[in-house]
C-alpha cells in the first residue's frame, strides 16, 4: 500500500447565504401587509437549475485518504473525484487525480485506473509522480494478462506502458518493476507465437509455422522460448527442403545452447538427413548474429 498524503493548507470552509433581510418598522395600524406576486408556472418540459453544495477540497480528500485506509477503496476513488470535479484548479485537484488511480486500482477497476492516470500523465509529464502514475497504466493492463490461447491485446498494452516507465523514468523506483513485468510480458508474447506456430506445423503449413518461430528469434530472444524456437526452425526448413536455414538455425542454438536438449534433438535431425549444423552466409540467422554482436 502506497503511503497517503495528508491534505495541506488552511481548512476552507463555504459560505452559504440562506437569510434575508427585513426591515421592520412600526406602522400605522391602517397599514397593510403586501400581497405576493404572481409567480409564472414553470413551462413543459422546463427544469429547474439544481443547486448542488460545495464541499471543500481538503475535507473531501481527506476523506477519500481515510476510506482508502480503512480500505473502501470504490467510496475513495469517489471522494477523490469530487476534488477534482469541484475544485479544479485547487492544489489538490493534482495529487487527487493520482489517488483516483491508486484507488480504481486497488479497487480492482482496472479500465478506471488506466484513464485517471493516463489523464495524470497528460496533465502533468513533469511532476515527480508521473513514473508513479505511468507504472500504474502498465500494472493494470498487466493483471489483465490473458492466458496464452487467448487474444494478447491485453499483453501488448501492458508491455507498452510498461517500456515507457523503464525508457521514460529509468531512475524510479519503479523502473526495475517494470523491467521484470516487461520480461513476463515478453515471455507470454512469445509464447502466443510459439503456440499457434505449433498448432501450424500439426497442419503441416511449415511457412505459417516458420513466420511464427522467426518472431520469436527475432524479437523475443531473451525469453524461455527462444530455444525450442530455433529447434522447430530446424524442423520447418528440413520439412521444407530448406537446409541450409535448417543447419543456421541448429547451429545458432548449439552455440547459444550446447547442453540444451533441444540442440540434441536438432543435432539429431540433421545427422538423419547427412547434414550438420553449420552457420551459412545468407541465412537471415546470420544476419541477426552479426546485428546482435555489432
Amino acid at each position: 500500500m502506497i503511503c497517503l498524503p495528508e491534505a495541506t493548507g488552511r481548512r476552507g470552509r463555504a459560505m452559504r447565504v440562506a437569510a434575508l433581510l427585513v426591515a421592520a418598522s412600526i406602522v400605522s395600524a391602517c397599514s397593510t401587509f403586501p400581497s405576493m406576486p404572481r409567480l409564472p408556472r414553470l413551462g413543459a418540459g422546463e427544469k429547474v437549475e439544481e443547486v448542488v453544495e460545495t464541499v471543500p477540497a481538503d475535507r473531501l480528500y481527506n476523506e477519500g485518504v481515510a476510506l482508502a485506509n480503512a480500505g473502501q477503496f470504490r467510496q475513495a476513488a469517489g471522494k477523490f473525484e469530487d476534488v477534482d470535479r469541484q475544485h479544479p484548479y485547487s492544489d489538490l485537484a493534482r495529487r487527487s487525480i493520482l489517488m483516483t488511480a491508486y484507488a480504481k486500482f486497488e479497487a480492482r477497476d482496472y479500465d478506471g485506473a488506466v484513464t485517471a492516470a493516463q489523464r495524470y500523465v497528460t496533465l502533468h509529464p513533469g511532476s515527480e509522480d508521473a513514473a508513479y502514475a505511468q507504472y500504474i497504466i502498465g500494472e493494470s493492463y498487466y493483471r489483465q494478462l490473458p492466458t496464452v490461447e487467448r487474444d494478447q491485446k491485453a499483453t501488448e498494452r501492458a508491455l507498452s506502458a510498461l517500456n515507457d516507465v523503464v525508457q521514460k523514468y529509468p531512475e524510479s523506483e519503479y523502473a526495475q518493476q517494470a523491467r521484470e513485468k516487461v520480461q513476463v510480458a515478453e515471455d507470454q508474447l512469445a509464447g502466443k507465437e510459439m503456440d499457434v506456430g505449433r498448432y501450424y506445423m500439426k497442419q503441416a503449413r511449415f511457412l505459417a509455422a516458420v513466420n511464427r518461430f522467426r518472431t520469436v528469434v527475432e524479437d523475443y530472444q531473451t525469453t524461455r522460448h527462444i530455444e525450442e524456437a530455433l529447434h522447430r526452425l530446424t524442423e520447418c526448413y528440413m520439412a521444407l527442403g530448406v537446409v541450409n536455414e535448417a543447419q543456421t538455425a541448429a547451429a545458432v542454438l548449439g552455440h547459444n545452447y550446447p547442453n540444451s536438449p533441444w540442440y540434441k534433438d536438432s543435432y539429431t535431425l540433421l545427422e538423419k538427413g547427412g547434414y550438420k549444423p553449420e552457420i551459412n552466409s545468407g541465412s537471415w540467422l546470420s544476419r541477426i548474429i552479426r546485428r546482435d554482436q555489432a
